[in-house]
Order: structure tokens, then sequence, then C-alpha cells
């Protein structure tokens, strides 16, 4: 195997189960240590035992500034620099027509989608090298609207915007800070819905099938890259032309 982030230190925030735990093994097999992310330390110690190496499991929670600042404090004790960040922790919000959005619901989606992000992102600059990688997965529900699911699809609207305007103003640093963002996949976000609903929705598809965990590592791994080297500010949706229809 091509080992493209040999010597490399990757941080993936949510990264215990679904797109970050399938993203996680992979920078492990091509090279990377790798620190993952999650709320619940059952669950990243099932994921550190599938990984088995050159992985440190933290429980934290990405809306809280103080577990983000335990994160890079790990971080830099252990390794002292980063190559690579994928901010993947992230909530949904189905279910929520404008009549029925709480201030709860609000502040869920938005503690985890965009607070969570931004602190991310500002506790990992300072370890951060010259030329590094940020990731951050998005959604198409950043461009394609969805009844019920407004406050989830302003967030990842917002995301979008948090990484244009980041592009810019890491540009000195040689930092590169891009979207990936996954029509429907295969995680718990899809297969938690009614038979009826995910059928209805794969059939729009484009290409005829959700995507799966795979599908959406192989991009965030070429947005890592330096295959990707001249891109940032880029939103790559990965969803079989989902977002067309």
């Amino acid at each position: 195997m091509i080992q493209r982030f040999k010597g490399k230190v990757a941080v993936v925030t949510g990264g215990a189960t679904g797109i970050g735990l399938a993203a996680a093994k992979a920078l492990v097999q091509e090279g990377a240590y790798v620190f993952i992310t999650g709320r619940r330390q059952e669950v990243l110690d099932q994921a550190v035992n599938e990984i088995q190496t050159n992985i440190t499991a933290v429980k934290a929670d990405s809306g809280k500034k103080e577990d983000i600042e335990k994160l890079f404090n790990i971080v830099k004790q252990d390794k002292g620099c980063i190559d690579i960040l994928l901010c993947n922790a992230g909530t949904g919000g189905f279910g929520y027509p404008i009549g029925d959005i709480t201030e709860q619901h609000y502040n869920t989606v938005f503690d985890t989608n965009i607070k969570g992000s931004i602190l991310t992102v500002q506790g990992a600059l300072p370890l951060m090298n010259e030329g590094s990688s940020i990731v951050l997965t998005g959604s198409i529900s950043s461009v394609k609207t969805y009844e019920t699911m407004s406050v989830y699809c302003a967030s990842k609207a917002a995301l979008s915007t948090l990484a244009r305007t980041w592009a810019l103003e890491l540009k000195t640093r040689k930092i590169r800070v891009n979207v990936v963002s996954p029509g429907p996949t295969e995680t718990a976000m899809l297969t938690d819905l009614s038979h009826d609903l995910q059928a209805s929705i794969v059939n729009s598809i484009p290409l005829g099938r959700a995507g799966n965990t795979e599908d959406i590592t192989s991009a965030i791994l070429f947005m890592c890259s330096a295959e990707a080297s001249f891109i940032t500010g880029t939103e790559l949706f990965v969803d079989g032309g989902a977002v067309l229809v």
C-alpha cells in the first residue's frame, strides 16, 4: 500500500464511528499517527481495538472548549505538531419543521457543527505545520434543501462559508482548508430512517445507490494528500450526483 502519510500526525474528531472511523483507519494504513475523539469511552475503546496501532483516543465533546483544550494538550505532549485535521464531529436534525424548531434543537446542531468546528480549528492552529491540511466534513445539505431540516442545512452552509474564509486567512501559512460533502451515505444517519424513506432517498440518486464510508474516505484522504496541494477553499461533493436533482 502507498504510504502517502508516512510520519504525519492527524487528528480526527468524531473518529470512533462511521466516516470518521473509516478515515482514521485509512490514515493509519497509509502511515499516519492518528488521534481520534468521541463522546463515548466504550465506543472509543472499540475503535482503538479495531485499529490497534498508531492510534490514541481522547474522550472529548467538540462543542466544549475545555475538552478541546485537553485534546490538543495531549497531542502537543505526545507528538508536538499536526499535519492533518479532519473536523468530522457532527450531528443531524431531521424532523423539525419551522413551527417545531426549539432553542435546544438549534443549540445542539450549531454547538456541534459550527461551534465545535471553530473551537477545533482554533485549538489545532498553534500545532499545525506549514502546508498542512484541514478538511471539514460537510453535507450536500449546504446547497440542497430538505424539508424539516432547515437548522441542519443552515449549519452545513455556514460550515462551507467558514472553510472558504479560513482558506484565505491561512494562506500565508500554506494551510489548505477544504470541505468534503457527502450525499446519502450508509451510516446511522441514513440507516436509522424507515425502510421506505431510505428507499425513496436512494432511488433519487442519479448513480443509483447510497455512498459508503470508503467512497467518502477516498475523497477525504485525497484532500489531505500532496495530490491536492493546489486545492483550497473548495467543497467537494461525494454524492453520486444527488446534489443535481
